[in-house]
């Protein structure tokens, strides 16, 4: 007797030993169920079940089967080139975010008309519904399988596994291959894809290796899914920040300076928007700006742990025989600021912000535009305060968090709270506290919330803010880390209300995070189109002839004298080619000024997008343009 107990409580009995797909077909569930969970371990709806256990089904739309789906189709992907390319060697075939791939060793280039015929060849083997069968193997006999095969990377990856260790192989028609499993009970199931593109890759990451083909692919449970993906690929393509950086003159980066960024002038005034703004949020909610140095000398991050845990990432120098340390992060500065001088519990929290620059020796393929640099500016804080205070510091800081990402145009905000690890500093008590004051600090602002089991820092754990954009992206900025370990490594005190010594407890926070990321981020939100208060240029004046050239000078005065940032364009080229070009430039404001806005003291104005707001007065323009900058991003009430 075999007794299944399901997710809802109920149990239902089998005679004897009994495949999941026949409890999935007896139970009654959905048609695309993929796979099957007993316990705690994932296996294919053909599994065998010979012994009592808890059995949960998974569909293609959850995030598992998802996964399923798309690893599948890599195996898919195989099988049509060594059906097109018999030579073609296959590697590994893994499943990432929103997709997969698969590496091949092939004597010449795959081509663009390759990857057709790939996909198509693809569409055509799932169109023959060609179950997917698991075998296992002694280690030995795979690797006999692999070698008359002639697939010595497959070989490579066995003998690479213990010797009397069972080996699992999926078969789909005529193509067998290396898995763990599971994958989907048949290739009709992998309807849904898209190739996407080749690249480069070396055999196991490693450059001293032979250079693979890499071919991309995306996978989805439905056709709606899937073009709706590709709708959106194609909206980040136009938004992509690198083209726009360029296009709109903001900023560039090159070789000379690898992951770093050169700001043209329209560029920094953004980049000065934002951290004026961040600055002015350091000061009205009790925080003292500081500014530690950039160079830090080697025992300090040893002191830390940084120089034996994060050393590769660090960018090393040195003088007079002493070894230094670009600073990778703030943090270490900042207790050397808090332990000038004798703190008392009364001190209190106290809030240290900065606009700190760090320096990180990323590799160069993860370097991505302005989002991923080695070179970078932080709003970075750190509060030190007591064990009692983190819940109400960390309340104040979600509340602060949800107001300065509204001011930026973003409501949609994903929390998780990450608790602790199986390795970690402090006592289960200190860490019971601090994982409650996280959670309660978050339920006091009425936000629903994730919790990820033991994915805190070894030194304490912590809330994740994570934002999603127009086209529905996460991008993970914001984050408060409560930290147990630095201020005791580092020697920083505080007297408490009993006159003993204690350590406070130190909380890292960011709301922007990283500058250039952020900024980044905006380009891409808004398309380069950025709110008034953010544009380089809110406004230019268009002048119609040389003789309207002066007017429109005065105009400009006028506005900039206010804090606006105006231009003007007295080229001579037509009037609808200057609207057009500073249309290209997304300026939110062209004023055009001829004979009778010279006459009766006015503009013509178009808002961006085409937009004709008619003629006004210069005043009645400038308090139209306050009332935009002072809404920052958020909607027209």
């Amino acid at each position: 007797m075999v007794c299944l107990r399901f997710p809802d409580g109920s149990v239902r009995s089998y005679p004897g030993p009994v495949t999941a797909a026949t409890v999935a077909a007896d139970t009654a569930q959905p048609a695309d169920v993929i796979a099957a969970q007993v316990g705690d371990r994932l296996v294919d709806l053909c599994h065998l079940l010979d012994a009592d256990a808890t059995l949960a089904f998974v569909r293609e739309t959850d995030p598992q089967g998802l996964d399923i789906l798309r690893h599948s189709t890599a195996h898919l992907l195989a099988y049509a080139v060594k059906d097109l390319f018999p030579h073609a060697q296959v590697t590994i075939g893994p499943m990432i975010e929103n997709g997969f791939y698969y590496d091949f060793a092939f004597e010449r280039p795959f081509t663009p008309e390759d990857l057709t015929a790939i996909e198509r060849r693809m569409a055509e083997l799932a169109a023959k519904n060609e179950a997917v069968v698991r075998r296992v193997l002694p280690r030995d006999e795979a690797i006999a399988v692999f070698q008359s095969q002639g697939e010595h990377y497959k070989v490579e990856l066995i003998r690479a596994i213990p010797e009397g260790e069972i080996v699992s192989l999926y078969r789909e028609g005529a193509f067998e291959d290396l898995c763990r499993g599971p994958h989907a009970p048949n290739t009709g199931r992998l309807r849904h894809f898209k190739l996407m593109k080749v690249a480069g890759a070396y055999w196991r990451g490693d450059h001293r290796n032979a250079m693979l083909q890499r071919i991309y692919g995306t996978a989805w449970p439905s056709k709606e899914a899937l073009h709706q993906y590709l709708h959106m690929l194609e909206e980040a393509e136009k938004r992509d920040h690198r083209k726009l950086g360029r296009e709109l003159d903001l900023f560039h980066q090159e070789e000379s300076a690898p992951g770093l960024v050169f700001w043209h002038a329209k560029g920094w005034v953004l980049w000065q928007c934002v951290e004026q703004y961040m600055r002015q949020v350091y000061r009205h909610n009790g925080y003292r700006e500081v500014k530690g140095p950039q160079i830090l000398d080697k025992s300090l991050w040893e002191k830390t742990g940084h120089w034996d845990k994060y050393r590769e990432n660090m960018f090393i120098t040195e003088s007079e025989k002493r070894e230094y340390a670009l600073k990778p992060m703030n943090c270490p500065g900042h207790i050397l600021i808090y332990k000038q001088g004798v703190k008392s519990y009364r001190d209190l929290p106290l809030r240290y912000g900065e606009f700190g620059q760090c320096h990180r020796n990323e590799p160069s393929g993860g370097l991505h535009g302005i989002m991923r640099v080695r070179g970078f500016t932080q709003d970075d804080g750190h509060i030190f305060c007591t064990e009692d205070q983190i819940q109400q510091e960390c309340a104040a800081f979600t509340a602060l968090l949800q107001e300065v990402y509204a001011d930026f145009g973003f409501t949609d905000i994903l929390y998780k709270v990450a608790t602790r690890p199986d390795k970690r500093i402090g006592s289960d008590a200190s860490w019971d506290k601090a994982e409650q004051a996280l959670l309660d600090s978050l339920r006091s602002c009425g936000r629903a919330f994730d919790i990820s089991p033991g994915e805190g820092a070894f030194y304490g754990p912590k809330i994740e803010y994570t934002l999603r954009d127009a086209l529905g992206r996460p991008w993970q900025c914001g984050t408060i880390q409560v930290d147990f370990f630095m201020p005791e490594r580092l020697g920083a005190e505080y007297v408490g209300e009993d006159g003993a010594r204690h350590f406070p407890v130190m909380l890292h926070r960011a709301i922007v995070g990283s500058l250039e990321r952020f900024i980044g981020i905006l380009i891409e939100e808004t398309a380069g189109a950025l709110p008034v208060w953010l544009a380089p240029v809110q406004a230019v004046i268009l002048s119609v002839t040389d003789a309207h050239v002066a007017y429109a000078q005065q105009v400009c005065q006028a506005l900039c004298s206010q804090g606006f940032r105006a231009e003007t364009d007295p080229g001579k080229d037509k009037i609808t080619y200057k609207i057009r070009a500073h249309s290209v430039q997304k300026v939110p404001y062209l004023l055009v000024v001829g004979d009778r806005e010279v006459s009766d003291a006015t503009v013509s104005v178009r808002a961006r997008g085409g937009q004709n707001l008619g003629v006004m007065s210069v005043d009645e323009l400038a308090r139209r343009l306050a009332l935009d900058v002072a809404r920052k991003s958020r909607p027209i009430p």
